[in-house]
């Protein structure tokens, strides 16, 4: 059996390339929209994809599993469980519908889903036996089921598809499969998970891939609950304390519950030269996408310019600060060259903007004057400013700048009714660079936004500044 993880750390999602090589047939489960490494992944091991599936209706990113069918001509495979609010929509119609104890077969692979709920109603985990070697599953996809170290969060419901309350009923659908399909497990069971350290669908997700059921019995901190049946105690623990849901995740949930859309074969991108792209931005015909480090603005930017600072977080910030249902013009980028701007395009898929068309290696003759910055003794003296903290609500939790009111980056633009139109809006974070993507994005939406000249790091560097912490 092969057996490959695909990782991506911008989202910290993994996904998972199974092959028999004993017929050189495989099967991808929870994939990504830009399919290109499965398709090499099969060229290069001389592998037919004959099978693809996923563990549940995905929040974090966009699903995958209809763009590599239609590529490789593979059976689609989809849960069936959960009720008839998650039953999979219209774009599954040719997919093989799950229940609990389906099995895939892939040469001498078996995939044997077991419906697990608790993270979302309809989620599966996947059994996989290599029954070239045993004659028992020794493999499990837990999906968002088990992390290392951590578990599935049942809030998202509530926080990005608009549940009311169904994060206590998950909390406890969870414990229960957790009690009667992980646990009973042998110790030896090596356990997949989809997402690693970073990713927003748990808490506190280890950077190490892979675990065994044997050692998160042993150290995981929700063990004891379950093997003491002390479900108000895991309940109480599991739902303190989650971090920030996105605000794209509610769009995630519904194309990815439907079907998104197909892309195909992607055509090449557009370069423009200084000369072609200067009079389409003062048209405002096309948004441009500064992947500059966010400092070297504050000296010379592009006017009304969104930032995307960290190419390595591409998909993550293009997600916060670009809401395609909301917002049709395409994005041209700055790139080295058609290469990297094709993978900035693969990151930008991963979360359904589609609309990168353009690229230009040069800014000459489209810069103009720096974003607007405030210093920290700026920012002291000006009574009317509206302070944005954009971090997370753990680190808002440990310290924030007084007075400052916090709106995570992840929503700002799904929160405007908490901003002022009238001030300028000062933002900061931990490093400046989430700051610079939320700023950014505000002011396409025409407010009146600066950033902190440095960041909440430097901020409590200096002497005599002490943190506030909000009330109890």
């Amino acid at each position: 059996m092969l057996l490959e993880h695909i990782y991506d750390p911008d989202l910290a999602q993994g996904s998972y390339f199974i092959g028999c090589q004993a017929n050189n047939t495989a099967i991808v489960v929870d994939p990504r929209r830009d399919i290109q490494v499965y398709l090499d992944m099969a060229e290069k091991e001389g592998m037919e994809i004959i099978a693809v599936t996923e563990t549940h209706i995905h929040a974090d990113y966009l699903s995958g599993t209809l763009e590599l069918a239609n590529a490789t001509g593979a059976q689609v495979y989809v849960s069936d469980e959960g009720g008839p609010d998650w039953i999979y929509g219209e774009g599954f119609e040719d997919a093989v519908r799950m229940k609990d104890g389906h099995k895939i077969t892939v040469g001498n692979i078996t995939v044997e889903a077991v419906h697990t709920p608790g993270h979302t109603p309809e989620h599966m985990v996947f059994l996989v036996t290599d029954g070239a070697q045993a004659s028992e599953p020794g493999f499990m996809l837990s999906g968002d089921l088990v992390f290392v170290g951590d578990i599935g969060r049942p809030d998202l419901l509530d926080e990005a598809a608009g549940g009311v309350d169904t994060r206590f009923v998950g909390a406890q659908q969870l414990f229960a499969s957790l009690r009667d399909h992980f646990l009973p497990l042998p110790d030896y069971m090596q356990v997949l998970p989809a997402h690693g350290s970073g990713s927003a669908c748990g808490k506190a997700l280890g950077s190490v891939p892979t675990t065994t059921v044997g050692y998160e019995r042993k150290f995981s901190w929700w063990a004891p609950f379950v093997q003491n049946n002390d479900i108000d105690g895991f309940v109480n623990e599991l739902l303190d304390s989650q971090p920030d849901a996105h605000a794209y995740f509610a769009r995630m949930k519904v194309q990815n519950r439907q079907g998104p859309a197909i892309l195909g074969e992607l055509p090449e991108l557009t370069e423009y030269t200084p000369t072609e792209l200067k009079p389409l931005l003062k048209q405002d015909d096309k948004i441009f996408v500064d992947t500059r480090n966010h400092t070297e603005r504050y000296d010379a930017a592009v006017a009304g310019a969104l930032s995307i600072p960290d190419a390595s977080k591409a998909a993550t910030h293009i997600a916060w600060a670009y809401n395609p249902e909301d917002e049709h013009r395409d994005l041209v980028i700055l790139a080295q060259d058609a290469q990297d701007a094709t993978r900035y395009r693969e990151h930008f898929i991963r979360v359904g903007v589609d609309a990168l068309t353009g690229f230009t290696t040069s800014l000459e003759g489209l810069l103009g004057d720096g974003v607007q910055v405030v210093t920290m003794d700026e920012l002291a003296k000006d009574e009317h400013a509206f302070l944005l903290d954009v971090r997370s609500n753990t680190e808002y939790a440990e310290g924030y700048i007084p007075g400052a009111e916090r709106v995570p980056v992840s929503r700002v633009i799904w929160d405007l009714s908490e901003l002022p139109s009238d001030a300028t809006i000062v933002t900061y974070c931990a490093s400046g660079r989430r700051a610079a993507v939320g700023a950014s994005a505000l002011r396409r939406y025409g407010y009146d936004v600066a950033e902190l000249d440095g960041s909440y790091n430097s901020w409590i560097a200096q002497p005599g500044n002490v943190p506030a912490r909000p009330s109890a």
